[in-house]
């Protein structure tokens, strides 16, 4: 089987174990909404694939991005459809409207551009400039959130189980992630290269959270999604970087599997080999990061991240070790053989995942303090 045939690089925000779940449950409805996404996410794969095999073929320059670049963002309704993009509701500059769904997507793309912007000197998703679009309303009841490749996607849920995906500004920084990825590592959705490719887009969903509330990585919840549960689900979000296994725990949904370290990876066909599910590995090691360092996550540990994403050191199937070598040396490029590199061996450590700090780590040139990280 082919890296393309195995890999339908169809990324949603709810993972497709709850909504399998959900829609085996007893309540008639509430199954018949989780069917119907179902439906329109397999809907959405094929478009998604030859979008995302496009974008790896015409892959465009990265640039070094101007101080004043600004986002390029138009959102559309799909007033309950499926036919995407949808009517035109608010473009790049114009004044918020009546409906906050609207609103709400519009402003969490600003926030996402912004972040990459003035975190990581990248010119919008694909770092040269690409205007970013939304479709909100999408479908009757749609119970996720997606990037197709080339826009954004908002479901308004079901109101019994998930909320308006565009309450949470995680999810739509997660998604948009998506697109960065797609456009540099272009990590394969499958395996341990697919869970980093999640792993990838909490990071910095998280990280977008984080900037948009003013929190340290000392006081950040972080949570994936906190938002978008309903008030009967029990449960604080989909994913918990922080306590991966421990975001929800209810007779519907089921008890978060992820789990924190390899001793508990999870072995499996179903999710990709489990994308969503082994991501907390990854997702944990961040976390352990970011504390570790202090401050903003944003800054060093955010810094580590992006420039392994985008240094061209990763293959489409690195797996977490891979990762961990090349954030060792990414840390080591830019801070030199100090406490960062140090922070970086140990929270891998600390979920078992070898760095390879004594053979397979490449020896870099450390970039000096504050200097920008290597476009993708």
């Amino acid at each position: 089987m082919d890296a393309t045939s195995r890999n339908p690089v169809f990324c949603t925000i709810v993972p497709p174990h709850i909504l399998d779940r959900l829609a085996r449950t007893g309540d008639p409805a509430l199954a018949a909404r989780a069917r119907r996404t179902l439906e329109r996410d397999a809907l959405q794969r094929t478009r998604r694939r030859t979008a995302t095999v496009r974008a790896a073929a015409a892959r465009p320059a990265a640039r070094a991005a101007r101080e004043d670049a600004k986002p390029k963002r138009t959102v559309y309704d799909a007033e309950g459809t499926q036919n995407l993009p949808g009517t035109e509701v608010r473009a790049e500059g114009s004044e918020p409207v009546a409906d906050a769904t609207v609103n709400r997507a519009y402003d969490g793309l600003g926030a996402t551009f912004e972040l990459f912007l003035s975190g990581f000197a990248r010119d919008s998703v694909d770092g040269a400039g690409l205007p970013l679009h939304a479709t909100v309303h999408y479908g009757e009841d749609y119970g996720n959130a997606f990037w197709d490749g080339e826009q954004m996607v908002f479901g308004d849920g079901d109101g019994e189980v998930f909320l308006d995906f565009t309450r949470a500004v995680d999810v739509i920084g997660h998604e948009l992630t998506h697109g960065v990825t797609q456009y540099s590592a272009n990590l394969e959705y499958f395996g341990q290269s697919g869970a980093l490719n999640e792993s990838v887009s909490d990071v910095f969903g998280s990280l977008i959270k984080q900037y948009v509330q003013g929190t340290t990585a000392a006081d950040a919840d972080w949570l994936i999604g906190a938002e978008l549960l309903a008030p009967g689900v029990s449960g604080e979000a989909l994913r918990s970087m922080k306590a991966p296994g421990t975001a929800y725990d209810d007779d519907v949904l089921g008890k978060d599997p992820q789990p924190a370290t390899m001793a508990d990876y999870v072995d499996t066909a179903t999710d990709n080999g489990g994308v969503h599910i082994n991501s907390g590995i990854p997702n944990h090691a961040f976390y352990r990061l970011a504390t570790d360092l202090g401050g903003n996550a944003w800054d060093r540990a955010g810094r580590i991240w992006y420039d392994t994403l985008t240094g061209g050191a990763l293959t489409t199937t690195a797996d977490f070790a891979a990762f961990a070598a090349a954030t060792v040396a990414a840390a080591e490029a830019r801070y030199g053989d100090g406490a960062e590199r140090a922070a970086v061996v140990k929270a891998w450590s600390v979920v078992d995942v070898p760095t390879g700090t004594d053979a397979t780590v490449p020896r870099q040139t450390p970039a000096p303090e504050g200097a920008p990280p290597p476009a993708g």
